[in-house]
């Protein structure tokens, strides 16, 4: 994989991260919910820990550990980047043909209530359903939505 895809990836699972309504609604239905949540706290942890796994060693003289610490801390900065690269790749993933049947059909009852969105895609990606379901959470009433969750 060349570097600028594996960058591509990089930024667009975190253009996703903001595209994804987070909702207990969708919970139950998508990954995206734990994958982004998990993100964002590797994104703040995992820094730190790798930071303070070197020099823990440091202070207490362990120099000898030091290579499979510097292991254990590359593999800690590699999480945030493992989500965020998943949710790149998914973010460009086109839909099954169920959700792309959902898709639509959603597209349809936002565009019936008034509301105005992009035109209905013929093979859409993740990255459309999600910019679908946040509109359709902002327009929609409750009830409404009651019919898919």
């Amino acid at each position: 994989m060349s570097e600028k895809n594996l960058w591509r990836h990089l930024q667009d699972g975190q253009k996703y991260i903001t595209e994804w309504p987070v909702r207990k609604e969708l919970a139950s239905l998508f990954p995206e919910n734990r994958v982004i949540r998990t993100t964002q706290f590797a994104v703040k942890v995992m820094p730190p820990v790798a930071v303070i796994s070197i020099l823990m060693q440091m202070a207490f003289n362990n120099y000898s550990a030091l290579p499979q610490v510097m292991v254990i801390a590359f593999f800690a900065l590699s999480l945030p980047l493992q989500g965020l690269w998943w949710l790149g790749k998914r973010r460009e993933t086109l839909l099954p043909r169920a959700l792309a049947d959902w898709y639509r059909e959603l597209h349809e009852k936002i565009l019936s209530e008034g509301g105005a969105v992009q035109p209905v895609k013929s093979s859409p990606r993740y990255k459309e359903l999600a910019q679908t379901l946040s509109r359709a959470f902002k327009l929609l009433d409750k009830s409404v939505l009651e019919r898919w969750f």
